[in-house]
């Protein structure tokens, strides 16, 4: 049974490999994502700052993926990024996702969001699916400055 907690620092290259590993596997654009951004290798430390959490899921002691909220730049004022949400191969199908993005959805009132975006990529169809499913609309064009220029697919939810 997977345990899910908060981000420590010791978690960073295994997060980081998960989702270099899920481009290559999807075929995603690996410039102007976060495949190339230099702080998908210190996501601990990124997440330190207020407004900011990161849950991930762990079995047996090995990271099997994660899911955090963060307050991007450019975003309007009480909206949240759902960001670096990624699974291993071995923890989808398990419902592990769903929980981990419930949890992030679920603490942003009490981080003061009323909206959450996402940026993603239509390869991801599975998650596109349970983006919708939790009540994500999509968006025509992105928002704020995520500096992950080749997304393509963005959306929106208003927090309950």
């Amino acid at each position: 049974m997977a345990t899910i907690r908060t981000m420590e620092e010791r978690d960073n290259s295994a997060l980081a490999k998960i989702i270099r590993d899920i481009f290559i596997e999807f075929d995603a654009p690996l410039i102007g994502t976060v495949y190339d951004d230099p702080d998908t290798d210190r996501l601990y430390e990124v997440f330190q700052h207020p407004g900011c959490v990161y849950y991930l899921a762990e079995e047996n002691g090995e990271v099997l993926g994660g899911c955090g909220l963060y307050p991007t730049k450019g975003l309007p004022e009480g909206c949240a990024e759902l960001v670096k949400f990624y699974l291993s191969p071995a923890a989808r199908g398990k419902g592990l996702g769903r929980i981990l993005m419930e949890k992030a959805i679920a603490a942003a009132p009490g981080l003061g969001y009323k909206q959450i975006y996402l940026e993603t990529f239509d390869q991801l169809a599975t998650a596109v699916g349970m983006y919708e499913k939790a009540g994500f609309r999509k968006l025509d064009k992105p928002m704020g400055n995520s500096g992950h220029y080749n997304t393509t697919l963005w959306m929106i939810m208003e927090v309950k």
